[in-house]
């Protein structure tokens, strides 16, 4: 199962808020650090504006949060990374009980979201924009990939059933799963009160 649009919301159970929206109501908080014009991924031209922002978030440290909106097709851009950028790596995080479901996800545009028990991914596109989010947010994103899949007949009814029970088990804390992050930049990171996830180097596969 595979991603196939990704969505920009920062999602804490029924929670949600997007980054720009976390951008306007700290903005006594942020620190402007650059801005950029770029080519938009969508229309092709030459007027997707980002802006950097630097932000020091609770739990997690100093973030770069970028903005942009292209002034042609008024196509949004949001992205989060963390400044300490590390090498290659792939970050697990093993999911064995309800509140390890609480657990903060930072995931940088670039990098793959894998649930290995699930056999689904969401992998960065020439769109991809980086969200934060925990654990349980990301489940319902790929509840809303499966949604996606099923309804427009990619994924044959018996996957599809056996899909939403297993995510609707992992939402309720009743099946032990797989978390992996791949960060091409070292720019992710999943944190956790309850315990550290594992961080090895990106081409390690085992």
């Amino acid at each position: 199962m595979y991603v196939l649009a990704e969505s920009n919301v920062l999602r804490v159970g029924a929670y949600c808020e997007t980054i720009r929206t976390l951008k306007d109501r700290e903005a006594k908080l942020l620190k402007k650090i650059g801005e950029m014009e770029t080519r938009c991924p969508v229309c092709g031209r030459h007027g997707l504006r980002i802006e950097d922002y630097l932000y020091d978030m609770p739990l997690i440290g100093e973030i770069i949060l970028s903005t942009g909106k292209c002034s042609y097709c008024n196509y949004r851009y949001n992205d989060v990374r963390i400044v300490e950028a590390k090498p290659l790596q792939k970050i697990i995080y093993k999911v064995e009980k309800l509140d390890d479901l609480n657990a903060l996800v930072v995931r940088a545009s670039t990098a793959t979201i894998k649930i290995l028990e699930l056999g689904g991914e969401i992998k960065p596109g020439p769109a991809a924009q980086g969200f934060i989010t925990t654990i349980e947010g990301v489940l319902y994103m790929f509840k809303d990939i499966a949604e996606f899949l099923c309804s427009s007949g990619e994924v044959d009814e018996k996957t599809c059933k056996e899909k939403f029970k297993w995510l609707d088990d992992a939402v309720n804390g009743k099946v032990k799963f797989t978390f992996v992050i791949e960060d091409p930049e070292g720019v992710s990171m999943v944190i956790s009160k309850e315990k550290k996830p594992l961080i090895k180097p990106l081409e390690e596969t085992s």
